[in-house]
């Protein structure tokens, strides 16, 4: 089982900052690639970001290179989203999970909302 519970959405102006976290329970946390993902409404859910399991590695998506860092902290069982210079077309619904992401894991999400 994987229990996730993502936190720290909320509104924002254009420009501004949100960190986002993801608490995790019901497994060994630090043995896992982790990744955050989006979902805008109309859209597919898409990947954003992912880090290794020692926080060594990271990727971002093409979208929020040089604006948004993924970080872990294995003896918290948490992992983050700094998101810096908010665009309108960030706002979404923000989801962790595993990277990749088992077969129907997805937890409730937190609603990042971005305005011009």
């Amino acid at each position: 089982q994987v229990q996730l519970v993502e936190s720290g959405g909320g509104l924002v102006q254009a420009g501004g900052s949100l960190r986002l976290s993801c608490a995790a329970s019901g497994r060994t946390f630090s043995s896992y690639a982790m990744g955050w993902f989006r979902q805008a409404p109309g859209k597919e859910r898409e990947f954003v970001a992912a880090i290794s399991w020692s926080g060594a590695s990271t990727y971002y998506t093409d979208s929020v290179k040089g604006r948004f860092t993924i970080s872990r902290d294995n003896t918290k069982n948490t992992v983050y989203l700094q998101m810096n210079s908010l665009k309108p077309e960030d706002t979404a619904v923000y989801y962790c999970n595993a990277d990749p992401p088992p077969l129907g894991s997805w937890g409730q999400g937190t609603q990042v909302t971005v305005s011009s």
